[in-house]
């Protein structure tokens, strides 16, 4: 399989730079080939000249982008120019949408996940709380701002889910002109962020074609609620597993947590290109990456 990485040593030292050069160097070890590709093509007159320096394939063959989440046009263009030289990405385009921008994903998550409307405008946000109820979880089609704290994320009022939705709106990277308006769920948690953001009981899995490639606690640091018995686990994989095969992605990831009921459910999914492996091993994940793909052969 070839690795198209985003890794670099002039990129700022960031934990998500740190995780990228990690994930490459893991990929390597696994046997991955490994081509070094720029975050941007801004600088590039061509964006044929960012894939100059690898060779066309003698025949067609899967490969991962490794790197940051790119706009839908960047996707494009990469998958594009991989094409030209024989080499699939395991997400098309399309799939990549269906798996990284919430409402696409939703449409076939409806009843694993919190009941969500999407919304484009703060005067849709009153017909949007009449249907979810107050309070709310603001997010944009995207990303969160949860690493701002709760109140960048939840809203008591129709005035503040007014102003969370305008502060998204102006985040085109995070919301794409979209922005969720979700059914607060209570999350089991012990511990919150220093900005008081609960560290909810979370799992992140990694899959291709619905087989599981690994997974791992979503929160770094300890926590007592980490660890889970044999049925909680298989709780979490076959959730994955049945969000996986409603998706219909062949590489996605997905975040399943637990509310304090106990009951099991969707948080969101992501085109695992460009996911955190979070406590995921590395080698054990790339190990089994390469394994199951070498299954394949390139569509």
């Amino acid at each position: 399989m070839i690795v198209l990485s985003e890794a670099s040593s002039y990129l700022k030292p960031t934990p998500s730079a740190r995780e990228l050069q990690a994930a490459t160097e893991a990929a390597k070890l696994t046997g991955c080939r490994v081509y070094y590709i720029p975050q941007g093509f801004d600088d590039l007159e061509n964006s044929a000249d960012a894939f100059a320096h690898i060779p066309v394939q003698d025949r067609e063959t899967l490969g991962v982008w490794n790197g940051y989440i790119p706009t839908p046009e960047h996707y494009a263009t990469v998958y594009q120019q991989a094409l030209e030289k024989r080499i699939h990405l395991l997400n098309t385009p399309e799939e990549h949408l269906r798996a990284q921008e919430f409402d696409r994903a939703y449409m076939r998550l409806e009843g694993l996940t919190p009941k969500s409307v999407i919304v484009t405008d703060p005067d849709q946000c009153e017909e949007a709380i009449r249907s979810v109820g107050l309070p709310v979880f603001v997010k944009g089609a995207v990303q969160s701002r949860k690493a701002r704290g709760w109140k960048a994320c939840v809203a008591q009022s129709l005035e503040e889910v007014r102003l969370l939705t305008s502060q998204y709106l102006s985040l085109e990277g995070r919301t794409r002109g979209r922005v969720v308006i979700r059914e607060l769920v209570p999350i089991r948690h012990v511990n919150k962020t220093a900005l008081g953001f609960p560290i909810g009981r979370e799992y992140r899995v990694f899959l291709y074609r619905s087989e599981i490639l690994g997974h791992g606690y979503y929160w770094e640091g300890d926590d007592p609620l980490s660890a889970l018995s044999v049925e909680e686990n298989k709780a979490v994989l076959d959730l994955a597993i049945e969000a996986a095969r409603r998706l219909d992605v062949p590489y996605v990831s997905m975040d399943i947590g637990q509310l304090e009921d106990g009951q099991w459910i969707v948080i969101e999914s992501g085109d695992a290109q460009f996911s955190s492996v979070s406590l995921i091993p590395l080698l054990p994940l790339w190990h089994r990456i390469s394994q199951l793909t070498g299954r394949n052969t390139a569509a």
